[in-house]
């Protein structure tokens, strides 16, 4: 087999990588693991954390390869039979792109990992199920998931000026102290407006109506390419799986009527349990739920919110601000705790007093900057999330420094 074809268009790649600016996980990485999983929304970068860490490790070297099995050869040949043959000519190093379009892809990345001595870095889509029938990768793949930018990363990939992250705890409990160390480099309330609308991902240069052009784009691939690879959805329904997304983005956050949903988009009960899951899945949606959901992941969800304010501002221009706030809180932190697994998603919970329980610890009520506290007043680690305003005082906290979680 002659790589030779596979080299030229990896020195490409290289050539238009830039190695400065890296997202938030290039340094959590454990790149000395056998076998990496990066997986990930479309357009949030994980290709290009991949070729960084080629281009800045193996640059010129004939040990590393880069792949891509969504291009056409792989139809015809056997990932594992190219792995080894690689290995066999000295690799020792193979980054995997989209690898939830190369059919039978667990068995074969088993294979590999079994079979011979190479490293993997792979990336896939972040509805990719690790456990899986016919091979259990769980035991033998690190997988990372990559987030969106956070404010903290636009204003990085921006203006170019890095500032800390920050634990939820410090955020909680230090909020002045963290603010301060911000202002004293930035008006973040200059910036925050811009992020809502066309921050959350890399390629934020393009602050024009292409920018949303591409979200579009990032939308449709993953519903007409990625779900049909990776789940059973038939084509036909993706149209129906549309209408529901426009719904939801044009919706306040929607504690669903799954009946007038399921009558609406013509889509039955069941199935449309499932398309919520793998929506949620696909990183286009998020699904908060009350403490008392319990283990049912196919019950039905207590709130719907649009992954992130980008994509609720490229789908519509109806969605109102009190619902990008939450769409905004919502999304950094269930960024924050994607790679700090547990059995059970409760990181961000409905409360019965303020809007979310955050960590089972604290209480949160978002609002404007004049939000009062009165729908959690004299409850214990209560806080109102405010946006406008540069600092807090007591429990009043500004919006934008969740944004400062990674």
């Amino acid at each position: 087999m002659d790589f030779t074809i596979f080299f030229k268009e990896q020195q490409k790649l290289l050539k238009l990588t830039d190695t400065k600016k890296k997202r938030y996980l290039y340094n959590n990485i454990d790149f000395t693991h056998k076998a990496i999983l990066l997986i990930g929304q479309r357009g949030v970068g994980k290709t290009t954390l991949m070729l960084q860490h080629l281009k800045q490790n193996y640059k010129n070297s004939s040990k590393a390869l880069y792949i891509s099995v969504d291009n056409p050869f792989f139809k015809t040949i056997s990932l594992y039979e190219f792995a080894t043959t690689f290995e066999s000519v000295g690799g020792e190093i193979l980054f995997i792109d989209e690898i939830h379009k190369y059919k039978d892809w667990e068995a074969h990345i088993k294979s590999i990992i079994d079979s011979t001595s190479l490293k993997l870095i792979i990336s896939g889509s972040s509805m990719i199920q690790i456990h899986s029938k016919k091979a259990d990768l769980s035991r033998r793949v690190m997988v990372y998931e990559l987030a969106n930018l956070s404010f903290r990363e636009y204003i990085y990939f921006a203006e170019g000026l890095h500032l800390p992250s920050f634990s939820l705890e410090d955020i909680f409990n230090k909020h002045i102290e963290c603010a301060n160390i911000v202002l004293e480099k930035i008006k973040p309330l200059k910036y925050f407006k811009e992020y809502l609308e066309y921050g959350c991902y890399p390629f934020i240069l393009k602050k024009d109506s292409s920018y949303y052009n591409q979200l579009i784009f990032v939308v449709n691939q993953i519903l007409e390419v990625d779900m049909p690879y990776i789940t059973n959805i038939n084509f036909s329904q993706i149209d129906k799986i549309k209408k529901l997304i426009y719904l939801l983005a044009t919706s306040v956050p929607l504690k669903p009527n799954i009946s007038k949903l399921s009558s609406v988009t013509e889509i039955s009960r069941p199935t449309l349990l499932e398309y919520i899951y793998y929506l949620e899945k696909g990183r286009l949606i998020s699904v908060v739920n009350s403490k008392a959901k319990g283990y049912n992941v196919l019950s039905k969800p207590d709130k719907l919110y649009i992954y992130n304010t980008n994509l609720a501002n490229a789908i519509s221009k109806e969605t109102n601000i009190g619902t990008l706030r939450e769409i905004f809180f919502v999304n950094q932190i269930k960024s924050y705790f994607y790679n700090k697994p547990k059995l059970i998603d409760d990181n961000i919970l409905l409360s019965n007093y303020g809007d979310f329980l955050i960590d089972g610890k604290y209480i949160v009520e978002i609002g404007g900057k004049n939000k009062s506290f009165k729908q959690v007043k004299d409850i214990a680690n209560s806080f109102v999330v405010a946006d406008d305003i540069e600092i807090g005082f007591g429990n009043k906290i500004p919006l934008w420094l969740f944004g400062f979680l990674y």
